[in-house]
């Protein structure tokens, strides 16, 4: 995600309170509806890796078909209610425990701009504990039923958690699918006081484009919703005939439905994050070309923007090949950006298909691709080599603001050494009011410090071990984590053996330190006094 500064680096967005995270109203409900058995056991306690294999959407063997008792599978623990988060401390209801996602298949039924449509959200999963029951992450909308593997369930809000209740326990190991049959509400949105601001459904003068950065996915859909958590997605859209849906991924089929409807059925192709979901629906054309070996390059721009923003957007091809150079092939099987009719104060890094707000498109063309570049990077860090807690964002914000920055430099925007200067000498106030770089509050989370703030720390790390060390460590970095989450003490050890040098005391004090370490190279920089 991108927050733009005219011409210098960006100034710090407002201080108000960031929306709080991680509250839970009192259960007031019963938790014995239709089919539901009296629960035993206490919440399994998870850490905050990746489940499935770093992230990955693959399901583990499933267990032999057997019959559930109140005490477990044969030789197993009982069942026992699913954690409702992993324990983010930042988000601490964040995703989900006892089960891993395989994969989701969304259906909506559009029918006009800000108005209620019916949606379905079948969820195929495998228990990684014995279930008595489990949690999916889902905020707002209206809810019809739930069923597991096709039987009615228990079911109930509690804060954004819609806790399910199966008819019977789940085994461990077990394959099992969730359906969630729902209204949707396509004008729900929530607000952060940082660079988010609205976030969630965002509309459009014919439909909607989604953003769902940091923990908006629970409001278009019920999710296991955390960065480091991923699945492979299915879309299927029905839309009028006269508008159009797209979707992350490929789309696999057209059809016609009655009443002049049309569904589109799109697949991610690789697993994907909720937070990085892109669903857009209005009247567009789709513009196709290529990248770098041939890689399919899609955007998608509303009727009347496609020749406004043409000159722009024919640079991706240039950005891809700029971008493999310095951090190694581009990730994904296609990539495109869709150019958001909103007053959207950001662009997003939905994967292989980044939103982009018009304005962005239709101005400076020094600010444009700061924009395109640094939605571009994130492909890289950020949506392929996954944070593992949200308090790691500073390794994906950090990596796109650097070589925004950093192409930038070299195509008539400020230099990166300028930029990097501006940045030192604020970077104390920044600690102060924002948190060091890799310990943000959940408030602080989008503020500058994870933008400039921590592309200073890859600055510094630059100027410590040298630009060829750096890339080495760069390319290690993209490569050993493809496809996988990786967090703060992950960079720090790849860096120290590829660097060959132990870099911890240095990264440790840039990144947690409450003061700004000295710029190696640099000793007459100077950081400014703090001011409360």
């Amino acid at each position: 995600m991108e927050i733009m500064s005219a011409g210098g680096p960006a100034g710090p967005p407002s201080q108000g309170a960031g929306k709080a995270h991680g509250t839970r109203r009192p259960r007031r409900m019963a938790l014995a509806l239709a089919g539901a058995l009296t629960l035993t056991g206490a919440a399994l306690c998870h850490d905050l890796l990746p489940r499935g294999g770093h992230g990955s959407a693959a399901p583990g063997p499933a267990a032999a078909p057997g019959r559930a008792t109140a005490s477990g599978p044969a030789g197993g623990a009982p069942p026992s209610p699913g954690a409702p988060g992993i324990g983010d401390p930042l988000m601490p209801l964040a995703g989900n425990g006892g089960y891993a996602v395989r994969r989701y298949t969304l259906d909506f039924d559009w029918q006009a701009p800000r108005t209620p449509f019916e949606a379905g959200a079948t969820i195929s999963a495998t228990a990684t504990q014995a279930l008595s029951r489990f949690d999916l992450d889902f905020a707002g909308n209206t809810l019809h039923r739930v069923t597991v593997d096709g039987v009615p369930a228990g079911f109930v809000r509690d804060g954004d958690e819609l806790v399910v209740t199966p008819a019977r326990p789940i085994p461990r190991g077990r394959a099992f699918t969730v359906h969630v049959a729902y209204t949707a509400d396509p004008t729900q949105q929530r607000h952060r006081d940082d660079a988010i601001r609205d976030y969630g459904w965002v509309p459009t003068p014919d439909g909607t484009v989604v953003c769902a950065q940091p923990d908006g996915a629970k409001m278009i859909f019920p999710a296991d919703d955390h960065p480091s958590l991923r699945a492979p997605i299915t879309f299927r859209v029905t839309t009028p005939a006269d508008i159009g849906a797209v979707a992350n991924g490929r789309l696999v089929s057209t059809t016609s439905r009655p009443g002049g409807r049309v569904e589109r059925t799109y697949d991610s192709e690789q697993p994907i994050a909720a937070q990085l979901v892109q669903l857009a629906i209005g009247r567009f054309r789709v513009v196709d070309s290529s990248g770098p070996h041939g890689l399919p390059v899609r955007d998608v721009v509303p009727d009347d923007l496609v020749g406004d923003t043409e000159e722009y957007r024919s640079l991706t091809p240039e950005h891809l090949a700029w971008l493999e150079q310095r951090l190694g092939p581009y990730p994904f099987r296609r990539y495109g950006v869709l150019v958001g009719d909103t007053e959207l104060p950001v662009a997003l890094e939905t994967q292989s298909l980044s939103v982009v707000p018009k304005d962005d498109l239709l101005g400076d063309r020094v600010d444009a691709e700061r924009n395109l570049v640094h939605e571009l990077t994130h492909h890289w860090t950020g949506d392929s080599v996954a944070i593992r807690r949200w308090s790691d964002l500073w390794l994906s914000e950090g990596h796109a603001r650097f070589y925004e920055r950093l192409y930038s430099d070299s195509h008539g925007g400020v230099s990166l050494d300028d930029a990097m200067r501006d940045a030192y000498a604020q970077h104390d106030q920044w600690r102060h009011d924002d948190g060091a770089p890799a310990e943000p509050g959940a408030d602080t989370l989008f503020k500058v410090m994870r933008y400039d703030g921590s592309a200073l720390v890859l600055y510094a790390l630059r100027e410590k071990v040298g630009a060829a060390a750096f890339e080495r460590i760069e390319k290690s970095w993209v490569s050993t984590y493809r496809g996988r989450a990786a967090g703060t003490r992950d960079f720090v050890d790849l860096a120290s053996r590829v660097a060959r040098q132990d870099l911890k005391p240095f990264l440790t004090a840039w990144l947690y330190g409450p003061h700004t370490p000295p710029m190696p190279g640099h000793p007459d920089w100077q950081v400014d006094p703090v001011e409360d």
